[in-house]
């Protein structure tokens, strides 16, 4: 029997997932609702197998190990696991430089 985590995602994975299907629902309402079930039937995998997705790529090249990424393509759902919780972190355009979404979000100002 495995363990269950917690999935806990965080407020810019869940803004990530609403803008990806407010994008997609301008053109097809069908399909947006598609890629949500499709992302979070994914992401419910994470509850007893969060170590199943990979090392994201652009991170491990840089020694960064304890982020890990599911693939539902075209997008990328990148996670950490800490103790028994996943935090859902993004949720990315493969199509597009993982590192610039990244060094946009850190340089971005914060806005309370």
């Amino acid at each position: 029997m495995s363990d269950k985590y917690e999935v806990i995602w965080a407020a810019t994975a869940v803004d990530d997932l609403t803008d990806i299907v407010a994008h997609v629902a301008n053109n097809s309402p069908a399909d947006a609702l598609r890629i949500l079930k499709k992302i979070k039937e994914a992401s419910s995998q994470l509850y007893h197998l969060p170590e199943r997705g990979r090392i994201v790529p652009e991170l491990q090249d840089q020694g960064i190990m304890q982020y890990r990424e599911l693939i539902v393509t075209p997008w990328r759902v990148m996670y950490r696991i800490a103790g028994k919780n996943v935090f859902v972190l993004s949720v990315l355009d493969s199509r597009r430089n993982v590192e610039d979404i990244l060094l946009d979000r850190l340089t971005r100002p914060v806005v309370d």
